[in-house]
């Protein structure tokens, strides 16, 4: 299953990012693909927001990873935002202990997935972003059961 779309703005972003947070599922894995600015940082921040965190979510660029705690049709799931851009190889992410993170309690979102090829965990669900003159051009595509459930429960139209 896949599910394209534009979205003409930024605020057109958190808005599919507030669609997303209510169709997220324990153990959903989640890629992000997209060159710099292309706003994988951004949906991640909506997403989160729209899941209930409170607090300043920033950009896991030096730290690779940032845990946040949120809740999932009221059951506490943690959530790692993982940005593997600053890895050199993919050996780094099996090195920090990061795989056994992948699991069926915690929703793991990851920016630059092809930085840990061949080691990370096959995702559930990947989504392409690209930039489209002032907008992005978003992409949807489902590679499991998890990831078709989680498009099954999209409900999402941007105004264009």
């Amino acid at each position: 299953m896949s599910y394209k779309t534009i979205l003409a703005d930024e605020a057109a972003t958190q808005a599919l990012g507030k669609s997303l947070a209510p169709c997220l599922l324990p153990g959903l894995s989640i890629h992000l693909h997209g060159d710099l600015g292309a706003g994988k940082t951004a949906l991640t921040r909506a997403i989160l927001h729209a899941a209930g965190h409170q607090g300043h979510v920033k950009s896991p660029t030096y730290t690779l990873v940032e845990p946040y705690q949120i809740s999932i049709k009221q059951r506490a799931v943690t959530l790692l935002h993982f940005d593997l851009y600053r890895m050199l190889s993919p050996e780094e992410f099996l090195e920090a202990g990061f795989r056994e993170e992948f699991n069926d309690n915690n929703i793991c979102i990851v920016e630059w997935s092809e930085k840990a090829a061949g080691i990370l965990p096959p995702p559930d669900l990947h989504i392409f972003l690209s930039i489209a003159g002032h907008g992005r051009k978003v992409e949807l595509q489902a590679l499991s059961d998890k990831g078709n459930e989680c498009l099954a429960l999209l409900r999402f139209a941007p105004n264009l």
